[in-house]
């Protein structure tokens, strides 16, 4: 959006933000956030790219179909700790977690 445009809705009383800023997360909650998309995003980089079925990685962590699809879909029954365990059981190295989670900061 350009300048003007910007000024004159603000003028109109509109805010701008993000995320974070409508939800009114703390710079903590929005740090978590950030941090468990990555890993979302990770996982199912990680599955696609091997061609990987949400079956598949399902019978390799000895899961369900359905958990792997709440864990790609960032549902908020999946905690960090999980989506952790599950990629360094599928071979993702404690290095490229490190890299994934420092990006996300």
């Amino acid at each position: 959006m350009d300048e003007p445009a910007k000024r004159r809705l603000e003028k109109a009383g509109w805010r701008f933000g993000d995320a974070a800023d409508f939800l009114q997360l703390t710079p903590e909650e929005a740090a978590y956030v950030e941090l468990k998309l990555a890993l979302t995003n990770l996982l199912r980089q990680m599955r696609t790219e091997n061609g990987w079925t949400q079956a598949e990685i399902a019978r390799r962590v000895g899961s369900s179909q359905s958990r792997v699809a709440k864990l790609e879909g960032g549902d908020p029954s999946v905690s960090v700790d999980l989506l952790i365990k599950w990629l360094l059981a599928l071979g993702v190295s404690r290095t490229q977690l490190g890299e994934v989670i420092g990006h996300a900061a």
